[in-house]
């Protein structure tokens, strides 16, 4: 592995909630990576706020200004670990020269490339029709033609967010067996569900995470850098 001790990833989140959430993947994927985090929770209040299927546009530009901080702090890399305005990372890049990634994006890639039938996991209403978007977006540019099965599971999130984990994963499970038998694979609309991923070896179908599939895309475009 390359010794990544002189890299910066900047990670921009959208609650403090995905601070944590992010820890063990940076523990595993890029221990020596020097992270900055910028969190800003009005964003996430202000998405809930404004509705399912509508981002406040101060959300858009609030993200860019961020993303501009972070390039004048030298950053190498910077990471939106928010899916609810994914699209945040797609209108700041022609106005940033530092790399943007999505944290969800090589999660879809992946996704489409399994199966044609994918189902799709979310505990936040909010960040379904971002996901949804994305995840056809990367069938688009990969070719395929797919369809979504898209499950919500808004209680889910109500006990991550009181610290009930073993609840919102009980909760999970019970969804991801019931979607199963229905579809090709499963995506994780939320990095806070990545958590699930430890418990989740011997499920009837592939179930991807943003956590593992974002940082090791992280990983191998930090080690490409010079």
């Amino acid at each position: 592995m390359s010794n990544l001790s002189n890299k910066t990833l900047g990670i921009i989140h959208a609650s403090h909630l995905t601070i944590a959430a992010v820890r063990p993947f940076i523990d595993r994927y890029i221990p020596d990576v020097s992270v900055m985090h910028l969190c800003d929770d009005t964003f996430q209040r202000d998405n809930i706020a404004a509705g399912v299927g509508v981002i406040p546009k101060r959300n858009y530009a609030k993200f860019t200004q961020y993303a501009h901080n972070l390039e004048e702090a030298d950053i190498d890399l910077i990471l939106l670990a928010c899916s609810t305005f994914n699209f945040a990372a797609e209108l700041a890049r022609p106005m940033i020269n530092t790399q943007i990634m999505q944290i969800d994006r090589p999660m879809m890639e992946l996704a489409v490339q399994t199966g044609a039938r994918i189902g799709m996991l979310a505990t936040l209403a909010t960040t379904v029709p971002s996901s949804e978007r994305l995840l056809q977006i990367a069938a688009r540019e990969a070719g395929k033609t797919i369809a979504c099965d898209t499950v919500l599971c808004s209680e889910a999130f109500e006990e991550y967010s009181r610290g009930n984990v073993d609840k919102h994963n009980e909760i999970l499970f019970e969804a991801i067996d019931k979607l199963s038998g229905r579809v090709d694979c499963i995506v994780m609309a939320q990095l806070s569900m990545s958590a699930l991923a430890p418990h989740l070896k011997d499920t009837k179908v592939p179930v991807i995470n943003s956590g593992d599939t974002g940082f090791q895309r992280i990983l191998d475009i930090l080690s490409k850098m010079d």
